[in-house]
């Protein structure tokens, strides 16, 4: 593969989910006390209940990590269940043990958006930067709602959605036209940062999107291509959104 991107494929989105949490599970061992950025969404779920299975089976402690919000909707308060902190908590916090306060989160429903971006990548900073940001892979190559353009230097910010996201997101919200116009996520710079990145991709329909951020031109158009210019980058992808015919590189 291009860049220092390694990538892992499995026949099986269960599989990719052991995969990752296997290489997650070893980093939280190693330090109890990581940095970790934790993407909501369907592609990693799998992996956060492999991490949570393994945290009751006692083979690792997460009680001391640091979790870290990738984005939120724009005007949406942390208790609404359909916010993408309330999926922090049920997801990660809950099962993992992480406490509230070891959380450093993003709020869609900050006073002054601009102000808490600011605190938000100052905290980030404070705690030593990301250890490790676990990601999916949007439709449109978008890392987090980094919607394309989006560069390397992109700042933690609020955003306005594209159809393709609102679309994607519509069945949260039972429709597209309730799904909010904006969001609030970390910038480029913040995940490009990252010592570790694991990128989760499975389905047929992420193909053409990966293989994009794989193989095509490292451009804001596609964000994510930019995690070739990085190291410590692992894919765990699923053949469905390989190719049937590919072989892990």
């Amino acid at each position: 593969m291009p860049g220092k991107v390694q990538v892992f494929v499995t026949d099986e989105p269960e599989e990719v989910a052991r995969g990752a949490a296997d290489d997650a599970a070893g980093l939280m061992r190693a330090d109890k006390r990581a940095v970790v950025l934790f993407a909501v969404g369907e592609s990693p779920i799998g992996v956060y209940a492999e991490l949570a299975e393994r945290r009751r089976g006692g083979t690792i402690d997460t009680s001391r990590i640091r979790a870290v919000q990738l984005d939120e909707y724009l005007g949406i308060p942390a208790e609404d269940e359909r916010s993408f902190h309330g999926w922090l908590t049920r997801e990660i916090l809950v099962p993992l043990s992480i406490p509230r306060e070891r959380t450093i989160s993003l709020r869609g429903d900050a006073r002054d958006p601009a102000a808490e971006c600011r605190r938000y990548e100052e905290a980030v900073a404070r705690a030593g930067g990301l250890d490790l940001a676990i990601l999916g892979l949007g439709h449109n190559g978008h890392l987090g709602f980094n919607e394309p353009p989006s560069g390397p230097d992109a700042p933690t910010r609020v955003v306005d959605l594209s159809d393709g996201t609102i679309e994607a997101n519509a069945r949260d919200w039972g429709d597209a036209e309730r799904v909010p116009r904006r969001a609030i996520t970390a910038g480029m710079r913040v995940l490009l940062a990252a010592r570790r990145t694991i990128l989760v991709v499975t389905g047929e329909a992420k193909r053409a999107i990966l293989h994009a951020t794989l193989e095509g031109p490292i451009t804001p158009d596609v964000p994510a291509s930019y995690l070739r210019t990085i190291g410590g980058v692992q894919v765990y992808v699923d053949r469905a959104a390989w190719e049937a015919d590919a072989t892990a590189a």
